[in-house]
Protein backbone atom coordinates (compact mmCIF):
# COMPACT_ATOMS: atom_id res chain seq x y z
CA UNK A 1 0.00 0.00 0.00
CA UNK A 2 2.84 2.37 0.87
CA UNK A 3 4.47 1.62 -2.48
CA UNK A 4 1.27 2.61 -4.32
CA UNK A 5 1.06 5.88 -2.38
CA UNK A 6 4.71 6.67 -3.16
CA UNK A 7 4.09 6.00 -6.86
CA UNK A 8 1.02 8.23 -6.88
CA UNK A 9 2.90 11.11 -5.24
CA UNK A 10 5.78 10.77 -7.72
CA UNK A 11 3.41 10.93 -10.68
CA UNK A 12 1.66 13.96 -9.20
CA UNK A 13 4.97 15.83 -8.76
CA UNK A 14 5.99 14.99 -12.33
CA UNK A 15 2.73 16.38 -13.71
CA UNK A 16 3.11 19.61 -11.74
CA UNK A 17 6.69 20.17 -12.99
CA UNK A 18 5.65 19.60 -16.60
CA UNK A 19 2.85 22.16 -16.26
CA UNK A 20 5.25 24.72 -14.81
CA UNK A 21 7.70 24.25 -17.68
CA UNK A 22 4.96 24.78 -20.28
CA UNK A 23 3.80 27.95 -18.54
CA UNK A 24 7.34 29.39 -18.52
CA UNK A 25 7.82 28.63 -22.22
CA UNK A 26 4.51 30.17 -23.24
CA UNK A 27 4.83 33.36 -21.16
CA UNK A 28 5.15 36.47 -23.41
CA UNK A 29 8.28 38.67 -23.11
CA UNK A 30 8.10 41.62 -20.75
CA UNK A 31 6.87 44.92 -22.20
CA UNK A 32 10.04 46.76 -21.18
CA UNK A 33 12.15 44.30 -23.17
CA UNK A 34 10.04 44.91 -26.31
CA UNK A 35 10.34 48.68 -26.00
CA UNK A 36 14.09 48.45 -25.53
CA UNK A 37 14.41 46.30 -28.63
CA UNK A 38 12.26 48.68 -30.74
CA UNK A 39 14.06 51.86 -29.72
CA UNK A 40 17.49 50.40 -30.37
CA UNK A 41 16.84 50.23 -34.14
CA UNK A 42 19.03 52.75 -36.02
CA UNK A 43 17.29 55.82 -37.51
CA UNK A 44 18.17 57.18 -40.95
CA UNK A 45 18.50 60.97 -41.14
CA UNK A 46 18.18 62.84 -44.39
CA UNK A 47 20.54 65.81 -44.59
CA UNK A 48 19.40 68.74 -46.72
CA UNK A 49 21.35 71.82 -47.78
CA UNK A 50 19.44 74.70 -46.15
CA UNK A 51 19.69 77.19 -49.02
CA UNK A 52 18.97 74.82 -51.93
CA UNK A 53 16.73 72.15 -50.42
CA UNK A 54 18.82 69.49 -52.16
CA UNK A 55 20.14 66.27 -50.64
CA UNK A 56 23.43 66.53 -48.80
CA UNK A 57 25.85 63.72 -47.99
CA UNK A 58 27.57 65.87 -45.38
CA UNK A 59 26.93 65.06 -41.73
CA UNK A 60 27.43 68.64 -40.58
CA UNK A 61 26.77 71.89 -42.39
CA UNK A 62 28.82 75.07 -42.37
CA UNK A 63 28.32 78.79 -42.26
CA UNK A 64 27.41 80.64 -45.44
CA UNK A 65 29.65 83.29 -46.98
CA UNK A 66 28.49 86.13 -49.23
CA UNK A 67 30.80 87.55 -51.90
CA UNK A 68 30.50 90.84 -53.82
CA UNK A 69 31.09 89.94 -57.49
CA UNK A 70 31.83 92.38 -60.28
CA UNK A 71 29.49 92.57 -63.30
CA UNK A 72 31.34 95.12 -65.40
CA UNK A 73 31.92 93.87 -68.99
CA UNK A 74 35.67 93.88 -68.22
CA UNK A 75 34.96 91.36 -65.43
CA UNK A 76 33.04 88.87 -67.58
CA UNK A 77 32.90 85.91 -67.62
CA UNK A 78 33.01 85.56 -63.85
CA UNK A 79 34.29 82.67 -61.75
CA UNK A 80 32.21 80.61 -59.33
CA UNK A 81 28.83 82.28 -59.90
CA UNK A 82 27.26 79.01 -61.06
CA UNK A 83 28.13 77.39 -57.72
CA UNK A 84 26.32 79.96 -55.57
CA UNK A 85 23.11 78.84 -53.82
CA UNK A 86 21.56 82.32 -54.03
CA UNK A 87 22.55 85.32 -56.17
CA UNK A 88 21.20 88.86 -55.87
CA UNK A 89 21.67 91.23 -58.81
CA UNK A 90 21.31 94.87 -57.77
CA UNK A 91 22.30 98.28 -59.11
CA UNK A 92 25.46 99.62 -57.47
CA UNK A 93 25.89 103.03 -59.09
CA UNK A 94 24.65 104.48 -62.36
CA UNK A 95 23.44 101.62 -64.57
CA UNK A 96 26.06 99.17 -63.28
CA UNK A 97 24.87 96.08 -61.41
CA UNK A 98 26.83 93.83 -59.07
CA UNK A 99 26.14 90.37 -57.75
CA UNK A 100 25.93 89.26 -54.16
CA UNK A 101 26.63 85.51 -54.36
CA UNK A 102 25.82 83.43 -51.29
CA UNK A 103 27.61 80.08 -50.93
CA UNK A 104 26.90 77.27 -48.52
CA UNK A 105 26.60 73.97 -50.39
CA UNK A 106 29.63 74.47 -52.67
CA UNK A 107 33.24 75.50 -52.07
CA UNK A 108 34.59 77.13 -55.27
CA UNK A 109 38.31 77.17 -55.99
CA UNK A 110 37.97 80.62 -57.58
CA UNK A 111 35.38 83.34 -56.93
CA UNK A 112 35.34 86.72 -58.60
CA UNK A 113 36.25 89.21 -59.70
CA UNK A 114 35.54 90.53 -56.19
CA UNK A 115 34.34 94.13 -55.92
CA UNK A 116 33.55 96.74 -53.29
CA UNK A 117 30.55 96.66 -50.95
CA UNK A 118 27.43 98.78 -50.59
CA UNK A 119 25.38 98.98 -47.41
CA UNK A 120 22.31 97.19 -48.83
CA UNK A 121 24.42 94.23 -49.96
CA UNK A 122 25.59 93.91 -46.35
CA UNK A 123 21.96 94.08 -45.21
CA UNK A 124 20.98 91.32 -47.67
CA UNK A 125 23.69 89.10 -46.19
CA UNK A 126 22.44 89.42 -42.62
CA UNK A 127 19.44 87.17 -43.33
CA UNK A 128 21.86 84.27 -43.77
CA UNK A 129 24.35 85.37 -41.07
CA UNK A 130 26.96 85.08 -43.81
CA UNK A 131 30.64 86.01 -43.60
CA UNK A 132 30.79 89.05 -45.90
CA UNK A 133 33.55 89.17 -48.55
CA UNK A 134 34.39 92.28 -50.57
CA UNK A 135 37.33 94.24 -51.95
CA UNK A 136 36.68 97.80 -50.82
CA UNK A 137 33.52 99.45 -49.47
CA UNK A 138 31.40 102.57 -49.60
CA UNK A 139 31.44 104.86 -46.55
CA UNK A 140 28.05 103.51 -45.45
CA UNK A 141 29.10 99.85 -45.87
CA UNK A 142 32.37 100.53 -44.04
CA UNK A 143 30.53 102.00 -41.06
CA UNK A 144 28.01 99.13 -40.99
CA UNK A 145 30.67 96.41 -41.08
CA UNK A 146 33.04 98.08 -38.64
CA UNK A 147 30.14 98.39 -36.19
CA UNK A 148 30.01 94.59 -36.09
CA UNK A 149 26.85 93.86 -38.10
CA UNK A 150 28.58 90.90 -39.78
CA UNK A 151 31.91 89.10 -39.73
CA UNK A 152 33.84 90.12 -42.83
CA UNK A 153 37.04 89.88 -44.88
CA UNK A 154 38.06 92.83 -47.05
CA UNK A 155 40.58 92.68 -49.87
CA UNK A 156 41.88 96.10 -48.83
CA UNK A 157 43.67 94.34 -45.98
CA UNK A 158 44.53 91.02 -47.66
CA UNK A 159 45.47 92.02 -51.22
CA UNK A 160 48.17 89.59 -52.36
CA UNK A 161 47.55 87.15 -49.49
CA UNK A 162 43.98 85.85 -49.15
CA UNK A 163 43.01 87.73 -52.32
CA UNK A 164 45.01 87.44 -55.52
CA UNK A 165 45.18 89.47 -58.73
CA UNK A 166 44.65 87.83 -62.11
CA UNK A 167 47.26 88.88 -64.66
CA UNK A 168 44.84 88.67 -67.61
CA UNK A 169 42.62 91.51 -66.31
CA UNK A 170 43.21 95.06 -65.13
CA UNK A 171 42.33 96.46 -61.72
CA UNK A 172 39.74 96.87 -60.31
CA UNK A 173 38.39 93.91 -62.30
CA UNK A 174 40.99 91.31 -61.33
CA UNK A 175 40.60 90.50 -57.61
CA UNK A 176 39.80 86.88 -56.70
CA UNK A 177 39.41 84.68 -53.64
CA UNK A 178 38.71 80.99 -52.96
CA UNK A 179 36.65 79.10 -50.40
CA UNK A 180 39.88 77.77 -48.88
CA UNK A 181 41.26 81.29 -48.49
CA UNK A 182 38.01 82.41 -46.87
CA UNK A 183 38.40 79.59 -44.34
CA UNK A 184 42.01 80.61 -43.75
CA UNK A 185 40.95 84.23 -43.21
CA UNK A 186 38.20 83.12 -40.84
CA UNK A 187 40.74 81.18 -38.78
CA UNK A 188 43.10 84.17 -38.66
CA UNK A 189 40.27 86.38 -37.39
CA UNK A 190 38.68 83.75 -35.14
CA UNK A 191 35.46 83.77 -37.14
CA UNK A 192 33.13 80.86 -36.39
CA UNK A 193 32.29 78.88 -39.55
CA UNK A 194 30.16 76.21 -37.87
CA UNK A 195 26.88 78.13 -37.73
CA UNK A 196 24.69 76.73 -40.52
CA UNK A 197 21.99 79.12 -41.83
CA UNK A 198 18.32 78.41 -41.21
CA UNK A 199 16.59 76.60 -44.12
CA UNK A 200 14.67 78.51 -46.75
CA UNK A 201 11.03 77.51 -47.35
CA UNK A 202 10.78 74.99 -50.19
CA UNK A 203 7.76 73.87 -52.22
CA UNK A 204 6.42 70.38 -52.86
CA UNK A 205 7.73 69.74 -56.37
CA UNK A 206 5.11 67.06 -57.04
CA UNK A 207 2.61 69.81 -57.82
CA UNK A 208 3.39 72.15 -60.72
CA UNK A 209 2.89 75.86 -59.96
CA UNK A 210 -0.20 77.50 -61.43
CA UNK A 211 0.10 80.80 -63.24
CA UNK A 212 0.85 82.44 -66.57
CA UNK A 213 3.41 81.36 -69.12
CA UNK A 214 6.89 82.33 -68.00
CA UNK A 215 9.31 81.00 -70.59
CA UNK A 216 11.43 84.13 -70.89
CA UNK A 217 12.13 87.21 -68.80
CA UNK A 218 14.20 90.29 -69.60
CA UNK A 219 15.35 92.50 -66.74
CA UNK A 220 16.45 95.89 -68.08
CA UNK A 221 18.85 98.04 -66.09
CA UNK A 222 19.72 100.25 -69.06
CA UNK A 223 18.73 100.93 -72.67
CA UNK A 224 21.82 99.03 -73.77
CA UNK A 225 21.90 95.21 -73.76
CA UNK A 226 25.25 95.41 -71.94
CA UNK A 227 23.59 95.80 -68.54
CA UNK A 228 20.47 93.72 -69.08
CA UNK A 229 19.75 90.20 -67.84
CA UNK A 230 17.78 87.74 -69.94
CA UNK A 231 16.50 84.37 -68.70
CA UNK A 232 15.29 81.62 -71.03
CA UNK A 233 13.49 78.52 -69.79
CA UNK A 234 14.93 75.14 -70.74
CA UNK A 235 12.13 72.54 -70.68
CA UNK A 236 14.47 69.57 -70.45
CA UNK A 237 16.20 70.70 -67.27
CA UNK A 238 13.27 72.82 -66.00
CA UNK A 239 15.73 75.63 -65.31
CA UNK A 240 16.28 79.17 -66.55
CA UNK A 241 19.48 79.92 -68.46
CA UNK A 242 20.93 83.41 -68.08
CA UNK A 243 22.17 85.73 -70.85
CA UNK A 244 23.74 89.19 -70.76
CA UNK A 245 24.65 91.39 -73.73
CA UNK A 246 23.32 88.56 -75.96
CA UNK A 247 25.84 86.08 -74.55
CA UNK A 248 25.05 83.15 -72.30
CA UNK A 249 26.46 83.54 -68.79
CA UNK A 250 29.04 80.80 -68.23
CA UNK A 251 31.85 80.13 -65.79
CA UNK A 252 35.31 81.33 -66.83
CA UNK A 253 37.16 78.16 -65.78
CA UNK A 254 34.67 75.38 -66.55
CA UNK A 255 32.34 76.88 -69.14
CA UNK A 256 29.40 75.69 -67.03
CA UNK A 257 26.25 77.73 -67.68
CA UNK A 258 24.22 79.54 -65.05
CA UNK A 259 21.06 77.46 -64.55
CA UNK A 260 18.41 78.81 -62.18
CA UNK A 261 15.48 76.97 -60.59
CA UNK A 262 13.86 80.07 -59.10
CA UNK A 263 13.91 83.54 -60.65
CA UNK A 264 12.46 86.16 -58.32
CA UNK A 265 12.21 89.80 -59.46
CA UNK A 266 11.41 92.34 -56.74
CA UNK A 267 10.47 96.01 -57.05
CA UNK A 268 12.11 98.24 -54.42
CA UNK A 269 12.42 101.98 -53.94
CA UNK A 270 15.84 103.32 -55.02
CA UNK A 271 17.33 106.67 -53.99
CA UNK A 272 20.59 108.27 -55.19
CA UNK A 273 22.56 109.48 -52.17
CA UNK A 274 25.84 110.97 -53.49
CA UNK A 275 27.66 112.40 -56.50
CA UNK A 276 29.10 108.99 -57.37
CA UNK A 277 25.59 107.72 -58.09
CA UNK A 278 25.53 105.40 -55.08
CA UNK A 279 22.11 104.40 -53.89
CA UNK A 280 20.02 103.59 -50.86
CA UNK A 281 17.46 100.82 -51.44
CA UNK A 282 14.41 100.11 -49.30
CA UNK A 283 14.75 96.43 -48.38
CA UNK A 284 12.12 96.40 -45.65
CA UNK A 285 8.78 97.85 -46.79
CA UNK A 286 7.70 95.00 -49.07
CA UNK A 287 6.20 95.40 -52.51
CA UNK A 288 5.42 93.87 -55.88
CA UNK A 289 7.31 90.97 -57.38
CA UNK A 290 7.33 88.34 -60.11
CA UNK A 291 8.24 84.72 -59.42
CA UNK A 292 9.21 82.35 -62.24
CA UNK A 293 9.42 78.59 -61.66
CA UNK A 294 9.16 75.65 -64.04
CA UNK A 295 8.11 77.84 -66.99
CA UNK A 296 5.32 79.54 -65.01
CA UNK A 297 5.23 83.19 -63.87
CA UNK A 298 3.19 84.56 -61.00
CA UNK A 299 2.51 88.10 -59.83
CA UNK A 300 3.42 88.04 -56.14
CA UNK A 301 4.58 90.34 -53.37
CA UNK A 302 7.87 90.30 -51.53
CA UNK A 303 8.41 90.56 -47.82
CA UNK A 304 11.55 90.89 -45.75
CA UNK A 305 11.42 88.00 -43.28
CA UNK A 306 14.32 88.09 -40.82
CA UNK A 307 16.52 89.75 -43.44
CA UNK A 308 15.50 87.48 -46.33
CA UNK A 309 13.57 88.64 -49.40
CA UNK A 310 10.81 86.03 -49.83
CA UNK A 311 7.76 85.69 -52.13
CA UNK A 312 4.16 85.76 -50.87
CA UNK A 313 0.84 85.20 -52.65
CA UNK A 314 -2.50 86.20 -51.09
CA UNK A 315 -0.76 86.66 -47.78
CA UNK A 316 0.74 83.16 -47.78
CA UNK A 317 4.44 82.29 -48.27
CA UNK A 318 5.46 80.53 -51.48
CA UNK A 319 8.15 77.90 -51.25
CA UNK A 320 11.10 77.88 -53.62
CA UNK A 321 11.69 74.94 -55.94
CA UNK A 322 14.71 73.01 -54.62
CA UNK A 323 17.82 74.21 -56.43
CA UNK A 324 19.44 77.57 -57.14
CA UNK A 325 17.72 80.94 -56.71
CA UNK A 326 18.47 84.27 -58.40
CA UNK A 327 16.86 87.48 -57.17
CA UNK A 328 16.88 90.59 -59.37
CA UNK A 329 16.05 93.85 -57.59
CA UNK A 330 14.71 96.69 -59.77
CA UNK A 331 13.31 100.21 -59.17
CA UNK A 332 10.00 99.46 -60.98
CA UNK A 333 8.63 96.28 -62.56
CA UNK A 334 6.72 97.99 -65.37
CA UNK A 335 9.80 99.90 -66.56
CA UNK A 336 12.42 97.22 -66.09
CA UNK A 337 10.84 93.80 -66.70
CA UNK A 338 9.22 92.15 -69.71
CA UNK A 339 7.90 88.57 -69.83
CA UNK A 340 7.33 86.29 -72.80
Amino acid sequence: MKNIQRLFMALLLLAMCTACNKEEKSSPPQTDDVKEEETSAPSVERNIYPLTGLRSDEKEGQRAFAVMINNHPAARPQSGLQQADIVYEVLSEGNITRFLAIYQSNQPAAIGPVRSAREYYVDLSTGYDAVFISHGWSPQAKETLENGKLDYLNGLFYDGTLFWRADFRKAPHNSYISAENIKEGAELNRIDLQKQPKPLPFADTKEAPKGDSGLEAIVRYDQSDVWNSEYKYDKQTEKYLRYSNNEQTKDLETGEAIAVNNLFIAEMKHQTIDDYGRRAIDLTSGGKGILLQKGVSRQVEWRNIDGRILPYLNGEPIGFVPGKTWINIVPALENHVSLH
